[in-house]
């Protein structure tokens, strides 16, 4: 008795909780967004993402060593402030640094480096790009080949480069720099939560093969930008304040675990932001928290179509 008395009673709380959420937006629509990633296994999606964006950190930095050794060449003052930078604190490169005490142009270094590069940043858009066709639910039969997807890739991957290079140095000068002061550090962030939306939005239209308006990416590019700002005040205060504090071997696995989980919620952040644009624009909410007496947003599953979509 007393326990039928119960399941009883957590219906019904359960059934209020959920109508209370389906008549306030605030509620419905972020659930809606949750509900959507789950059903599009958004953390494969993201899993795959930061699986890529890992193996490019490498090469990018192996790159980035080498040339800096060949523009800061014969100035040793501003070579010393590099090293003193959270960039030796970079696993294995980190350790290279502090040993040779120096930067110096390679240009073996530099070929890897940009080879490498190359092969994990095409792999890293491609990935970003299955993710975005698979939330839109855009057919099999309406997504380039390998061969139209590959060149799109890399005449992408300067583009989409550049603007992550652009928005992560906006925000390290407002993370690292203790010279700035508070008004500056605002100005900052707020540059970068601007370039950011901006970045987001030019990713979601060039990436996804649907026709979608730029207002269609807006809702979800606000979300992005917001999430990657966080990121980059946590992952840059905790190397910035913690690594460096650490032993040498302790350091090395706390910068590469930190990478990972970094790169990892950056991927569901993105996932998660396209899932903000497809529920917003396809009207995707409310949805049923119990599963039971289904919206119209339920039923509709993957026969949606939003407006403006040209499909």
């Amino acid at each position: 008795m007393v326990g039928s008395r119960a399941v009883t009673w957590f219906k019904d709380l359960r059934r209020a909780a959920d109508q209370y959420q389906r008549r306030h937006k605030w509620l419905a629509l972020p659930y809606a967004v949750v509900k959507k990633f789950g059903d599009d296994q958004g953390g494969r999606l993201a899993a795959l993402i930061s699986y890529y964006g890992f193996f490019s950190i490498f090469p990018l930095m192996l790159a980035l060593v080498s040339i800096l050794g060949f523009v800061l060449q014969g100035n040793p003052h501003l070579q010393q402030e590099v090293l003193n930078s959270t960039l030796s604190q970079f696993p294995v490169i980190g350790d290279e640094l502090r040993h040779t005490g120096k930067l110096s142009g390679s240009g073996v270094g530099l070929a890897v480096g940009l080879v490498g590069l190359l092969w994990a940043g095409l792999g890293a858009i491609q990935a970003t790009e299955t993710a975005m066709n698979d939330v839109w639910e855009v057919p099999l039969k309406a997504r380039p080949n390998f061969f139209k997807s590959k060149l799109r890739a890399l005449a992408m991957l300067p583009v989409l480069g550049l603007g992550i290079v652009a928005v992560t140095i906006i925000g390290s000068a407002a993370t690292f720099s203790d010279n700035i002061g508070p008004i500056g550090a605002v100005v900052g962030i707020a540059l970068s939560f601007a370039t950011s939306t901006g970045l987001f939005m030019v990713a979601f239209k060039l990436m996804t093969h649907r026709h979608l308006s730029w207002r269609m990416v807006l809702p979800g590019a606000v979300v992005g930008a917001a999430g990657w700002v966080a990121l980059q005040l946590v992952g840059g205060w905790y190397v910035g304040h913690e690594v460096q504090g650490a032993s040498q071997t302790y350091g090395t696995f706390a910068v590469v675990i930190a990478l990972l989980a970094w790169l990892y919620l950056l991927g569901q952040l993105v996932v998660l932001a396209a899932e903000v644009n497809v529920v917003v624009a396809c009207g995707l909410w409310p949805r049923s928290l119990s599963g039971e007496d289904l919206t119209d947003a339920d039923l509709a599953g993957r026969e949606f179509r939003p407006a403006g979509s040209g499909l």
